[in-house]
């Protein structure tokens, strides 16, 4: 491990539950350095630190977690302003519940069945999308979560008075869902249409874009120096390999 004082992230860009956690950390203004590796390219010691080979891992001196919400706990405790969840329990165990659900559902179908189907297999796999998979998606999968997200979220501001993690989870994916070429419809789905776009275009999202644009256009192996070039605080170290395993989940 590198010895220094910022906290370090293992992982994407692109990935959402790796947003996640860099937008926290933005909005606390936690200094971080990221080793942008994608999880299929992570190393023998990569293994060691994420047992289950997901993706973010946080690195902060002795500690060393590698699941996204116990992270963005972890950073909410330690790092207490702007506290990312609301203070009444009732509200709070709401929040953790549609950041579960954004983690798990939103994260099966946007990224899983959507993102993962369009991307992932093409450009780390060469692999064509498997068309059934996808079209259930498109078809039932994404209208029945955006039926249910547009019963939660409100006519325009946060979920809550101010953002929480759940408002910065459900955006995540979303923004997954943008670089797949797909639009929410504004007319079905009007609420989640411009609460997702509202989020979206918060600086502690919009900072992130550049690095996520070049993560889209660049070959994997050429992301970090193509990262550092451009300004990203990537590591000096890495925990990257230089040829895919599959059968690495990658949340």
């Amino acid at each position: 491990m590198e010895n220094n004082n910022k906290v370090k992230i293992v992982g994407s860009y692109l990935s959402p539950y790796v947003r996640k956690v860099l937008v926290c950390m933005e909005l606390k203004g936690i200094e971080y350095e990221i080793d942008p590796i994608v999880p299929f390219y992570g190393s023998a010691e990569f293994g060691l630190l994420s047992p289950l080979r997901r993706i973010p891992v946080l690195i902060d001196g002795d500690v060393v977690l590698s699941d996204s919400t116990v992270i963005a706990e972890y950073l909410n405790e330690k790092y207490p302003t702007p506290n990312l969840l609301p203070a009444d329990i009732a509200s709070r165990g709401r929040a953790r519940w549609l950041e579960e659900y954004a983690d798990s559902r939103l994260g099966e179908v946007l990224i899983w069945h959507l993102y993962h189907q369009l991307v992932i297999r093409k450009f780390v796999w060469g692999q064509e999308p498997d068309h059934v998979v996808l079209n259930r998606a498109l078809e039932q999968e994404i209208p029945d979560a955006l039926d249910y997200l547009e019963s939660q979220v409100p006519k325009a501001g946060f979920l809550f008075d101010t953002i929480s993690i759940a408002d910065i989870a459900i955006a995540s994916f979303f923004r997954n869902a943008i670089f797949s070429r797909y639009k929410i419809d504004e007319q079905r789905w009007p609420k989640v249409y411009r609460y997702v776009a509202d989020l979206l275009a918060m600086d502690c999202f919009v900072k992130l874009q550049k690095f996520e644009a070049i993560c889209l256009k660049t070959p994997i192996l050429e992301h970090r120096n193509m990262l550092k070039e451009a300004g990203a605080p990537v590591s000096e170290e890495t925990l990257g390999g230089d040829k895919p395993q599959p059968g690495i989940v990658a949340v």
